[in-house]
């Protein structure tokens, strides 16, 4: 077949570090029969190194040069390929037995990553872990502490629900084209719902948006209409505090509180 050209408006960037791609394939450590989705497979550099320690894989994949290179190269026994967008993509359908979980594998691209990460999160009562590589920027993000430039919604909405963990940086040369950014990989593993503990979790995801709206701007202006000033005093949380200050357990209580409030 003729070689595939990277299409910009899917973000493709194809991972061709073999060093990178084993200490991926080996942080994920897929047994033979474990339920293992990859999204964006590409041509193939994890797909091929999954599926020779796996019985079966899916793959979850947009652009149909690569779906028909895909259905070429491997058997239907092999490989279930998905065609069509992940952010539209219903990842608790793949699991079919009680107690499955599944193991979420891929070089995520750049132009959709928050998004999906967004998406994923609603699926995590399905998961058993997730290994994606990413924008170094993003995983920064995904990680940072409370009070540094780079905690924001994505920190608190992803913390809240995953343990995780930075696992190695990926250089543009790993890559064909090789982006103008740094990469990541980084370990997600769903937290366990004794520790889920946001009691309207719609509320939740609300009031940390509405918190990160307009960074610049104090609580008690963000969230106006949502948190009053005496339950911000009750919380022994200054509401003259910026969003990127509080801690993931005062946005949990903050939602709690308000939830309790208006019920």
């Amino acid at each position: 077949m003729s070689k595939h050209v990277a299409r910009k408006r899917f973000g493709q960037n194809f991972l061709i570090d073999a060093q990178v791609i084993g200490e991926i394939v080996g942080a994920v450590a897929p047994r033979r029969d474990d339920l293992v989705v990859e999204i964006g497979p590409g041509l193939g550099a994890l797909t091929e190194p999954l599926l020779q320690r796996l019985d079966h894989l899916h793959v979850v994949e947009i652009d149909r040069d690569i779906v028909a290179r895909l259905r070429q190269r491997y058997s239907a026994e092999k490989l279930t390929i998905h065609e069509g967008d992940a952010l539209a993509f219903d990842f608790g359908g793949l699991v079919g037995q009680p107690g499955q979980k599944l193991h979420v594998v891929g070089n995520l691209p750049y132009n959709i990553s928050t998004p999906l990460l967004f998406h994923l999160a609603q699926f995590a009562d399905s998961v058993f872990d997730m290994h994606f590589m990413l924008q170094k920027e993003v995983v920064e993000r995904m990680v940072a502490e409370p009070g540094t430039a780079d905690y924001g919604r994505l920190s608190v909405m992803l913390q809240y629900r995953f343990m995780m963990d930075w696992l190695l940086d990926v250089p543009p040369e790993s890559f064909d084209p090789a982006p103008k950014v740094d990469s990541a990989v980084v370990r997600l593993i769903p937290r366990a719902p004794e520790d889920l503990t946001v009691r309207d979790e719609a509320r939740f995801a609300a009031l940390v948006a509405a918190a990160f709206g307009q960074r610049r701007k104090m609580l008690r202006n963000n969230l106006k209409g949502i948190v009053d000033d005496a339950l911000f005093v009750h919380l022994n949380i200054s509401p003259t505090a910026r969003a990127e200050e509080l801690p993931l357990s005062d946005y949990i209580r903050l939602a709690n509180t308000a939830s309790s409030a208006v019920k």
